[in-house]
């Protein structure tokens, strides 16, 4: 499978519009590591406010990004805690090393990635902290512009800075949502926006891109070396949904398709 889509979205099924219950979460979660696809991190994105309902369902050896929506850490011990997710505190730089300053609690194997609107990423982060970017949600307004986002895409690549992104990301290809007057970005072309910016090519219009063809195209173009790069400043984005993203995927024929169960809801 072509490297683009390996280990690319996070299991953010606690998360709206999906929003399931602690249960159905888990035993989505559990479901998609027994069918194994690649696409997937097997990783399983956790408000720090649920994880005590996260502990009374005994969820095993999981996978664990923690999500801060807390001012105090809530007790991890017996959780492999991977990524730690936080709002910037308003004004301030992202400090290191490795974060320690802005999370001092931080796990010594996790990653600290701080979310960030796309339109104004800090001038410097430290080595080793990630960005966060919200590609959508339950307003218009919270859907950054093409322009905006391609401007943070150019931002990562040129210093070097791996990003995670999330919200808004419901299918591959870029559509309107007349609902809310917007279009939806698509996580297709996020991917390969990232590929343009790597080869030193706008990548606007590449985010701006609503025709199937002309991404899978630029898809199968992709060179090795180019995916390599492109997923190594892209570490994944959220997803409330597990099987759309692979629905989508096999669709396009960029991916192998697979016989999935329904989704809970």
């Amino acid at each position: 499978m072509n490297r683009l889509f390996t280990d690319l979205v996070d299991d953010a099924g606690l998360f709206p519009p999906t929003s399931l219950p602690m249960r159905d979460a888990l035993a989505r979660h559990q479901a998609d590591q027994a069918a194994g696809s690649p696409v997937l991190t097997h990783r399983f994105l956790c408000p720090a406010s649920r994880v005590p309902d996260l502990l009374r369902h005994e969820p095993g050896d999981i996978r664990l990004g923690l999500i801060m929506d807390t001012d105090q850490p809530p007790d991890l011990d017996g959780l492999t805690v991977e990524l730690v997710e936080l709002k910037m505190p308003s004004g301030a730089l992202v400090p290191g090393p490795r974060g320690e300053r802005l999370v001092p609690w931080l796990p010594p194997d996790a990653r600290l990635f701080v979310e960030v609107p796309a339109g104004s990423p800090p001038a410097q982060v430290t080595a080793g902290v990630g960005l966060k970017v919200r590609c959508g949600g339950l307003t218009p307004e919270a859907f950054p512009s093409t322009h905006e986002l391609g401007a943070f895409i150019r931002h990562c690549v040129r210093d070097g800075i791996p990003f995670k992104a999330t919200a808004g990301l419901h299918h591959a290809v870029r559509h309107p949502d007349p609902s809310f007057g917007v279009y939806r970005h698509g996580f297709l072309n996020l991917v390969l926006a990232v590929s343009a910016a790597v080869e030193g090519r706008d990548p606007v219009p590449v985010l701006e891109l609503g025709d199937p063809a002309e991404l899978v195209a630029l898809a199968q173009a992709t060179t090795e070396e180019t995916a390599e790069r492109t997923r190594a400043l892209l570490v994944s984005y959220g997803s409330c949904s597990t099987s759309a993203p692979l629905d989508d995927l096999a669709e396009l024929g960029l991916i192998p398709g697979t016989t999935r169960a329904k989704e809970p809801r």
